[in-house]
């Protein structure tokens, strides 16, 4: 079978990983796709150290194969805690939100005393879990960061969107890289320009990034099926991860009316968005995303992510997808199984060189 560093790198069976959902994975599905024989994933934005023991307990009661964690690394655009004093340009977003409060009858909760759990302290709860896998998005780690994983026998996985990024990872020490094209769900991880000014498809973006590092390449965005999967390697990468496909299963944490945007949307149907955290993602343009568009009062990350955040809670609670942020990519329509077995048997079957 064709993958076979990115096999051995992990300790799978087959180069297969699922993509890190920040906020929709599950320990079902991380486990369901690690015991199948690929790599499973889970996305820990946003957690603090105990929810990331709970994560990884929970993972590793359902399997005994490895698995990797995500982390976002900071990258110096998270703000300060806020307090009594509010910039404009947050009190213009809490405006402009507060409609979507509204029609769940709630009210902007108190400001927390920050937005995000500290990244050393993250970092610090992963090294103890020891996944097989630390992947990471928004940069380059640092040279304590790689010493200190590959110390606990932690393989590095850095995500690049532009042939430039993916030099700087290799440079960095990571062990492999996703070259993630602009068709993927979710957030775009630029680091080194802005993401509007790093938007390359995969299908260009693979080979030369294959071309330009030694590390194996597994290859993001836009592959659903065994034809995409085929296509990957035949482009030069070594792996694929998947994530639209997956994330429309039954195993996954997004809710009925999300998996039902997958099956709905068009391939031109989704958008490149700062509306729901801050930073340009892909998903759904639902009632939620244009109204904030329409009131052109967006915060900066991590801000307008708290402030939709707090109301996507409840509206994932009650299923109402218009006020939900639903991330897919372009390759949706070809996610055609709730079923996250069979969607792994499909992906496998484009690998080439299978017995």
């Amino acid at each position: 079978m064709t993958g076979s560093r990115v096999r051995e790198l992990f300790g799978v069976e087959s180069p297969i990983v699922l993509g890190p959902f920040g906020g929709l994975s599950s320990p079902e599905l991380t486990a369901e796709v690690s015991e199948l024989g690929g790599l499973g994933s889970y996305g820990l934005y946003g957690y603090a150290p105990p929810r990331i023991h709970e994560a990884t307990e929970a993972v590793r009661a359902r399997t005994t194969r490895p698995f990797a964690l995500n982390l976002w690394l900071p990258t110096g655009d998270e703000m300060e805690p806020l307090d009594a004093e509010f910039d404009d340009d947050f009190l213009a977003s809490m405006a402009a939100v507060a409609p979507l409060y509204e029609e769940l009858t709630m009210s902007v909760p108190p400001l927390p005393a920050s937005f995000l759990p500290d990244f050393a302290a993250q970092l610090d709860a992963v090294i103890e879990a020891r996944p097989a896998v630390l992947s990471l998005v928004y940069g380059v780690p640092s040279p304590e960061l790689i010493a200190r994983t590959h110390e606990a026998g932690i393989r590095v996985v850095g995500t690049a969107t532009t042939v430039e990024e993916a030099v700087a990872l290799e440079a960095g020490g990571v062990d492999a890289i996703v070259a993630t094209g602009f068709e993927a769900a979710g957030h775009r991880v630029s680091f080194l320009k802005p993401a509007e000014a790093s938007l390359v498809g995969t299908i260009a973006l693979v080979p030369q990034v294959v071309d330009a590092v030694a590390v194996p390449v597994i290859a993001a965005g836009g592959i659903a099926d065994r034809r995409g999967v085929a296509a990957a390697f035949a482009l030069g990468a070594e792996g694929v991860q998947v994530g639209t496909s997956f994330l429309r299963t039954a195993h996954s944490a997004a809710t009925a009316a999300h998996r039902a945007a997958i099956a709905a949307t068009p391939a031109h149907g989704t958008v490149l968005t700062r509306a729901m955290s801050g930073r340009l993602s892909r998903g759904v343009p639902n009632r939620a995303v244009r109204h904030i568009e329409t009131q052109n009062a967006i915060a900066r990350f991590p801000a307008q992510n708290w402030l939709t955040g707090q109301f996507r809670t409840e509206a994932a609670r009650r299923d109402v997808g218009e006020l939900l942020s639903l991330w897919m990519g372009q390759a949706g329509p070809l996610a055609r199984s709730l079923d996250a077995a069979e969607v792994y048997r499909e992906l496998l079957a484009g690998v080439p060189g299978r017995d």
